[in-house]
């Protein structure tokens, strides 16, 4: 049975299992901690280009969320050292950045955490780097059309964490591409990663019901070829089993007491998917 938690701003959080409610102070936290990383996304859209390496992105990125105010949330995370995540091609997701340099033809993610007043806001997007082929562009407008018919199907009346999961595997099975379903989204607010846990296939009608003030990422992982993950050695980098491109866009969102959506890291520029 799902168990689910009212909170207030001021109470001490913890992953317990239930699912948090939040009310208007959580609301407007996540709010400036959205706005800051998809100001950062948006930054980033004239810096990444062929020859700039990863650890250049993780570089800015740092600074950027610096400069706002926030720390970024990644950095000592479970040992993890870099402020952002940069998955190039193949990589699925939690790509490390390093000396790297993006080439000509290259697709990346790359997934921004600001910590900001004790609020997170999780954003990732992707980017085309020079001249793309028709097949990685299409890829990346697939994986695009999912995470909106995901958010899309959170905010109908009634709905149920499994129908998120279940729209998105119909459009990316129309189009024959994978659905990684070893990573999934998550609850997050004052916590970053916290119940439930949203997985990107599944069943219309089942799952927790979508209660007002729940705050959770959706961020589809869409393969070009079959749905396998695989981690390498270094315990981060997931990698598609049979090195088929991937792509993923994610975006933390709110239910409202209306029962709508609010989208707390939308574009502030209008830069949802590229071409940018």
């Amino acid at each position: 049975m799902t168990e689910y938690q009212v909170i207030d701003s001021e109470q001490t959080v913890y992953r317990d299992g239930t699912i948090k409610l939040h009310g208007p102070d959580g609301f407007e936290g996540m709010r400036k901690a959205g706005r800051l990383a998809a100001q950062i996304l948006d930054e980033l859209t004239g810096f990444i280009q062929p020859g700039v390496t990863t650890g250049e992105i993780d570089d800015k990125v740092r600074e950027m969320t610096l400069d706002g105010g926030a720390v970024p949330a990644t950095m000592g995370y479970r040992g993890y050292q870099h402020s952002c995540c940069t998955s190039i091609n193949h990589v699925i997701c939690h790509g490390i950045p390093g000396d790297k340099a993006l080439k000509d033809g290259d697709i990346v993610n790359v997934d921004v955490t600001p910590l900001l007043d004790g609020w997170h806001g999780d954003t990732s997007r992707m980017y085309l780097v020079g001249d793309v082929a028709l097949k990685a562009r299409r890829l990346v407008d697939v994986t695009y059309e999912c995470l909106m018919l995901g958010i899309e199907a959170a905010g109908r009346p009634g709905a149920r964490l499994g129908d998120i999961g279940a729209v998105i595997e119909a459009h990316a099975r129309k189009n024959r591409y994978g659905v990684v379903q070893e990573f999934c989204g998550h609850g997050l607010g004052r916590l970053f990663h916290d119940a439930p846990e949203v997985i990107h296939t599944g069943r219309m009608g089942t799952g927790p019901l979508l209660k007002p003030g729940m705050f959770f990422t959706i961020e589809p992982m869409i393969n070009l070829g079959r749905p396998h993950a695989k981690l390498l050695n270094d315990g981060w980098t997931a990698v598609t089993r049979d090195k088929s491109l991937s792509a993923q866009f994610e975006h933390s969102i709110g239910i409202k007491e209306d029962g709508g959506i609010e989208i707390f890291t939308e574009s502030p520029k209008g830069l949802h998917h590229p071409p940018y």
